[in-house]
C-alpha cells in the first residue's frame, strides 16, 4: 500500500469518527437520561455550537491561505 493510500485511509476513518461522535453527540445524546453512564463520554451540550464554529472558521482560513499560496505561486510562474 502506497503511503498516498495510507494517508487517503487515515484521514477517512479520522474524518469518520469525528461526524460518529459529533452526530450522536448533538443528535441522539439529549434523548437519554442525565444519569447514563455514556454522558461522561461527551462534552457538555452547550459547547456543540461553539466547537462547530470554531472549525467551520479555522477551515475557511486554511482553505483561503492555500487558495492565495496557489494563487501567488502561479503568478510568479507566469512572470
Amino acid at each position: 500500500m502506497e503511503l498516498v493510500d495510507r494517508v487517503r485511509l487515515i484521514l477517512t476513518l479520522t474524518s469518520l469518527s469525528i461526524f460518529t461522535y459529533y452526530t450522536f453527540w448533538v443528535i441522539i445524546l439529549p434523548f437519554v437520561n442525565n444519569d447514563h453512564f455514556v454522558h461522561k463520554y461527551f462534552l457538555p451540550q452547550e459547547y456543540a455550537i461553539p466547537i462547530s464554529i470554531y472549525v467551520a472558521v479555522a477551515l475557511i482560513c486554511f482553505l483561503s491561505i492555500c487558495i492565495g499560496y496557489v494563487m501567488l505561486e502561479s503568478k510568479k510562474k507566469k512572470a
